[in-house]
């Protein structure tokens, strides 16, 4: 199966990498590159990609309005935010507005690849190594317009304390070995709490196990 590609970024040099590097590859597939936002959307709309691979500073509409309207749209299309960590204050917002996860502009071209493969296939960047480090550092920011509920309600304890556990970046493997479960249990619970919560993926359930004090913010 071919996943179908978006670039969005206003650097061309940065959209002219990745375009090369998918151009190697048998499973990936650019179908169009956008500027800016709006861009963005009019891409997404028209040509119904698989995931949106989004910049989040971009002039005229930026990248986190775009996600929000993009995840909201009928395309279906899933995002991927590809930005700078040191000097980059959105990116948590950008997981708000439906993000299934973000990259770092200094990670290897194919470790990047792997990444759109990943959210491509249903699933969210909640990766120790990197994603776990962004949502440690921006999950205290604050959104003046939050739209996640504070109170998480209709769930059993057995799925509160695995939702703590997601929350806190752990691997269904490792959620296993903490409660003493199978991971094909886990599995079931995390799928039972997107549904539960209508969370679109792991990374949603993240930021709710956050906004709903299950995990501590970071001081």
């Amino acid at each position: 199966m071919t996943v179908r590609v978006v670039l969005a970024d206003d650097q061309p040099l940065v959209r002219t990498a990745l375009q090369m590097v998918i151009t190697d590859t048998t499973d990936i597939e650019v179908l169009g590159e956008a500027g800016n936002g709006a861009e963005a959307i009019h891409l997404a709309e028209g040509v119904q990609p698989d995931v949106v691979v989004m910049d989040i500073r971009m002039p005229g509409m930026d990248g986190i309005e775009a996600t929000r309207l993009i995840t909201a749209g009928p395309s279906g299309a899933r995002v991927v935010v590809l930005t700078t960590f040191d000097d980059d204050e959105y990116v948590y917002a950008a997981l708000r507005a439906g993000a299934s996860g973000f990259l770092v502009k200094d990670m290897a071209l194919e470790d990047i690849l792997a990444a759109i493969r990943v959210v491509a296939a249903g699933d969210a960047l909640i990766a120790p190594s990197v994603t776990r480090r962004l949502i440690e550092e921006f999950a205290g920011r604050p959104d003046p317009a939050p739209r996640l509920p504070r109170t998480v309600e209709g769930i059993t304890e057995r799925e509160r304390e695995v939702l703590t556990l997601v929350g806190r970046g752990r691997s269904n493997s490792e959620i296993a070995a903490d409660m003493f479960i199978s991971v094909p249990t886990v599995k079931t619970y995390v799928t039972r709490l997107l549904a539960k919560l209508d969370a679109r993926d792991r990374v949603h359930l993240v930021i709710i196990a956050y906004e709903s004090g299950l995990v501590a913010l970071p001081r």
